[in-house]
């Protein structure tokens, strides 16, 4: 039961963290967020929290594979394939 509040409370922290106000950045990372963060390994809670501490023209070009994120090129890459699992498109 502790184990969920924290997890929980994180979860919140990190949604908020995760609406950046840009409709492009929202609609990959809010979903990720909400639909696949608790179930992420540790360590890629880490990187995800991470990420999110980058600045948002860093995040679109990463997120539109404009440039390649290094270090944290997996996480994005996971929410790259949740959002195309999600929606059904092919890159």
């Amino acid at each position: 039961m502790a184990q969920d509040s924290r997890l929980s409370t994180e979860l919140q922290k990190i949604y908020w963290r995760s609406r950046r106000g840009m409709l492009e950045l929202d609609l990959l990372l809010v979903p990720f967020t909400l639909e696949v963060y608790a179930g992420l390994s540790a360590e890629d809670r880490s990187r995800y929290r991470q990420l999110l501490d980058s600045e948002d023209q860093d995040l679109f070009a990463w997120l539109m594979r404009r440039e390649t994120a290094a270090g944290c090129q997996p996480i994005i890459d996971r929410i790259l394939a949740h959002n195309t699992a999600r929606t059904g498109q092919a890159d």
